[in-house]
């Protein structure tokens, strides 16, 4: 079941609920731009989807894991770590600016501070998410129908 993030309030219960992200990690992320070539080689080249999907786990029970979909997607700014670096995520940033909806894998940022700031940024119109049960671990979660080719 996927529940709709589109106020402040909601903001704040979905932060509270997952504990703002503390020990928390970016798992995946699978993006849909909506253009596509079809079997006769003909283009559709128009980004009419612009969903990104992106799944978290958490060491915590309960909500160990969840997913979260962007839709309407404006930018992605993904800056991961190398292998000499950890990326969990102890803290992050979600708010409601001018209609859009932004979060950022660290904690205390404000509009003002995304320009300058060297970490990960997702902005997007709309924002829903949900929780995944029974599939903690290093084993992928998007896994595709062409997966076997």
């Amino acid at each position: 079941m996927w529940y709709e993030i589109s106020s402040v309030k909601e903001v704040n219960d979905f932060m509270e609920k997952i504990n703002f992200f503390h020990d928390s990690c970016i798992k995946e992320l699978k993006y849909s731009s909506g253009a596509y070539v079809n079997d006769k080689y003909e283009m559709y080249p128009v980004n009419d989807r612009r969903i990104l999907n992106v799944v978290f786990q958490c060491q915590r029970e309960g909500n160990g894991m969840f997913e979260m979909e962007f839709q309407g997607l404006r930018y992605l700014k993904l800056l991961p770590l190398d292998e000499m670096y950890t990326c969990e995520i102890l803290d992050a940033t979600m708010f409601i600016q001018k209609g859009l909806i932004y979060w950022c894998d660290c904690g205390g940022l404000s509009e003002e501070d995304l320009n300058d700031y060297t970490g990960t940024v997702i902005c997007a119109s709309k924002l829903r998410w949900r929780p995944i049960f029974n599939h903690m671990g290093n084993q992928e979660f998007y896994i595709g129908e062409g997966e076997n080719l």
